[in-house]
């Protein structure tokens, strides 16, 4: 895992914080704070563990028996976190919207 349990804390956390940002930032997709944070959790977790196995996050053994976590991953796992949960907030809302759950404005 990137970072341990701690680098995943910090992936759902930033995951929230994505997808709430992302809400209100495009309103036709907004789910609601609960919904965005939800979205955006598990967006969180997902996108910074593939975007950590992509990059080769957390492999070295150095970083494996320091924890894991410099300021580097640290910095690392709060974008990707936010990121992830921003674009699955995202698309959650155009599935909404598709099946026809759009709000009225």
């Amino acid at each position: 895992m990137w970072g341990g349990i701690i680098g995943l804390i910090i992936q759902l956390i930033s995951g929230a914080l994505g997808g709430n940002i992302a809400g209100a930032a495009v309103k036709q997709y907004d789910l609601g704070t609960v919904g965005n944070s939800i979205a955006g959790v598990i967006g969180g977790g997902v996108g910074a563990q593939i975007i950590g196995a992509l990059l080769g996050g957390g492999s070295g053994g150095d970083m494996a028996a320091a924890g894991g976590l410099d300021i580097g991953s640290i910095i690392g796992q709060i974008a990707s976190g936010g990121v992830g949960g921003g674009i699955l907030m995202v698309i959650v809302g155009l599935i909404k919207q598709a099946i026809g759950g759009q709000r009225v404005a």
